[in-house]
């Protein structure tokens, strides 16, 4: 199957959801929350990642993760949520609220298959009195989700590797080469060159696969991960989307829509004159009104 069949059908049987003037979706992806090890990138920002999300869920903000956020190529998911209870938490309490939504990607594909839901998320073993308690029963994973206007437009989100044949058709074989040979190499600083976050010619061509679905679609407008490089287009240009990525040296980056607007934002430590270290929300692109790319 063609890559341009893939995406088409992950749009087909998307789960919808509504957009409107009212609406409120923070964006994140690719947070490959790992086990806290040497070779676990988003140790480094799980903190901004807590602080930002905690700051959307007070702020009535519907959570929509775009992919590969457990890193289970690399690790079990038991060893990722010791080392990210608090995160899962957290995120319970936006499934709680109604107001989360997963898609998988090629690092979680796993979660295509329910029973593994169900054995990951369901229920969690709290080591403090021994009990197992609820996490996140039936939360929703999706291949795609659609936000829909009341006229049929729609802005269409997916991980990305639907336009990526080899971490897509042979995800096993890539995920067995990364347990037995990457992540090894990757304490040391050597990177995985089949994924397109590491090798810019592999991103070059996925972005133009995805691009070249947008132009026979009648420019239908694509939000997506997968490559790590965060994407706003401007108004002459396609309308692809890119949120980044959690798992940047120094920030995470994001996508807000509120308001029929999106806007592309980094969460990131600053130092203020006192010399004291926070956490800020800094506007990279946008914000721009929804209807001038569906």
């Amino acid at each position: 199957m063609s890559s341009d069949n893939r995406i088409s059908r992950a749009f087909k049987n998307a789960k919808k959801l509504p957009l409107s003037k009212e609406s409120k979706y923070v964006l994140f992806s690719d947070c490959h929350r790992g086990d806290n090890s040497f070779a676990d990138d988003f140790a480094h920002n799980r903190k901004i990642y807590h602080y930002a999300l905690s700051q959307y869920l007070q702020k009535g903000f519907t959570y929509i993760e775009l992919g590969d956020g457990d890193e289970l190529w690399e690790n079990k998911f038991k060893n990722i949520f010791n080392a990210n209870k608090y995160i899962y938490l957290l995120l319970k309490e936006f499934h709680d609220d109604n107001r989360l939504h997963f898609i998988w990607g090629n690092h979680d594909m796993d979660y295509k298959n329910p029973k593994n839901i169900k054995k990951n998320l369901n229920y969690y073993h709290d080591t403090v009195d021994g009990k197992d308690k609820e996490l996140m029963i039936n939360v929703s994973f999706s291949e795609a989700i659609r936000l829909e206007q009341e006229d049929g437009k729609s802005v269409f989100l997916l991980h990305g590797h639907q336009a990526d044949w080899f971490n897509y058709n042979f995800w096993r074989l890539s995920k067995f080469l990364v347990q037995v040979l990457w992540r090894p190499l990757q304490i040391i600083g050597i990177k995985d060159p089949t994924s397109p976050a590491q090798n810019f010619k592999e991103l070059i061509k996925v972005e133009k696969r995805l691009e070249d679905w947008i132009k026979k679609n009648n420019n239908q407008m694509i939000v997506t991960g997968h490559t790590h490089r965060p994407r706003f287009p401007s108004h002459n240009e396609l309308p692809h989307f890119n949120d980044g990525s959690c798992v940047h040296p120094r920030c995470i980056t994001g996508l807000e829509i509120e308001n029929n607007e999106i806007t592309l934002i980094k969460w990131h430590v600053l130092t203020n004159e006192n010399g004291i270290m926070q956490i800020s929300r800094t506007i990279l692109e946008g914000p721009e009104n929804l209807d001038k790319y569906i």
